[in-house]
């Protein structure tokens, strides 16, 4: 991966989508509510893996970056690693809101914010799960202490991380599942991850539409078959059956 010249770019938001035009309204909102489209300091880059709906069409009209990928998470974050200019990427799914709390100073400081004397190139945030099941709030806090305890962080947390770390890993490997896992393994070796309380808010339209006991099971199985050794590729075929 290319280390580019930062300038005066501090943070890189990577935004990965495919057919987001619904949730895309009310992200780019809060991004305007924290001023980031007029802060040289912070730079917005959105990576369409092969929208078809009007995604492409109202990112080009917000101002923010826009550019186009082979469809696959991994390679969309890659992807817009590449051409990011911060000194920290954090990566953000659209169906996510940063805490309603969190000014731009703060964001721009997110890995700064380790315990004195230590030095942590990485980290996430705890989330909170907005949906219509009632026993969201359950499944939220059980990853939140999930991920504290074991370093682990998925992708709707938030992941932050220098971008010459990042660099020097090579990115997220290229596989269509457990890319945040892998991700975080390999971070987990360089310096224990930085673990904001502040929340973000994500959706919870996986676990309303495929019901939360089933998708939590289907969460943990996989988890563990990952852990074993089954590839990622065999995975996605259980977690995306439609593909």
């Amino acid at each position: 991966m290319v280390d580019r010249a930062t300038d005066d770019c501090q943070l890189s938001i990577i935004v990965p989508m495919v057919n987001e035009a619904q949730a895309l309204s009310d992200f780019l909102g809060q991004l305007d509510h924290l001023g980031v489209r007029d802060d040289g300091r912070v730079e917005v880059i959105f990576v369409d893996g092969g929208s078809t709906d009007e995604s492409a069409a109202i990112v080009s009209g917000s101002g923010h970056t826009l550019v186009g990928c082979d469809r696959g998470r991994a390679l969309q974050m890659n992807r817009g690693a590449d051409i990011a200019r911060g000194a920290v990427l954090l990566f953000l799914h659209v169906d996510t809101r940063l805490p309603d709390d969190l000014s731009l100073d703060m964001l721009l400081t997110l890995t700064s914010q380790a315990p004195a004397g230590s030095v942590r190139v990485w980290g996430h945030f705890d989330v909170r799960i907005v949906g219509r099941h009632p026993l969201l709030p359950w499944v939220a806090g059980l990853m939140n202490v999930r991920s504290r305890l074991t370093g682990i962080a998925t992708g709707d947390q938030g992941i932050f991380v220098k971008r010459a770390t990042f660099s020097s890993l090579g990115g997220y490997a290229d596989q269509p599942l457990m890319e945040d896992i892998d991700l975080s393994r390999r971070l987990k070796k360089i310096s224990p991850p930085i673990c904001i309380r502040q929340r973000l808010v994500t959706s919870g339209r996986r676990w309303d539409n495929n019901g939360l006991f089933r998708t939590v099971i289907l969460m943990w199985r996989l988890r563990l078959a990952y852990w074993l050794g089954v590839p990622a590729r065999r995975l996605a075929e259980a977690y995306y059956p439609e593909s």
